[in-house]
């Protein structure tokens, strides 16, 4: 397994289990009003990492501390863009959905758009085929069979 493979499986595990358990910490925090605070404590957890991480790279020096504005300001969107989406995941639990349903959603229709800012960000050199398509029918159907086949 390459290396950046095992990122992946990290990440896909790690944000598989991100909507439950968020879930379930917004009831464990109360009854009402829960949004916010269960918020407040996903800002911290990335907080923490990110400061851990950042005392890591500084003392093994393990990438160049110095910075571009144009790369500052876009992982400062992109950044922006990972907390709407937490907290947008936050207010559908709060408003009724359920993880059964939140999850399959989000995971299936973020990856058709994240394919698509991909290709307007660096251009194919060709236009996508008939099976590119395709796949991306399939990957809505695939989330539309998981939301209409979901355990009860």
């Amino acid at each position: 397994m390459k290396p950046w493979m095992i990122f992946v499986l990290c990440t896909v595990l790690c944000w598989g289990a991100y909507v439950p358990t968020l879930h379930h910490g917004q009831k464990a925090l109360g009854e009402k009003n829960t949004a916010m605070r269960a918020f407040l404590f996903v800002g911290a957890a990335y907080f923490v990492v990110a400061g851990a991480v950042l005392i890591y790279v500084l003392v093994t020096r393990a990438e160049p501390w110095s910075f571009t504005s144009n790369g500052a300001t876009l992982s400062s969107v992109a950044g922006v863009l990972g907390a709407l989406g937490a907290i947008g995941i936050v207010f559908a639990l709060k408003n009724g959905g359920k993880p059964i349903y939140v999850a399959p959603l989000v995971f299936g229709g973020a990856p058709i758009i994240n394919t698509f800012v991909s290709m307007l960000w660096d251009r194919p050199a060709k236009a996508p085929g008939a099976m590119f398509y395709v796949g991306i029918l399939l990957a809505g159907a695939g989330t539309a069979l998981v939301l209409r086949f979901k355990p009860t």
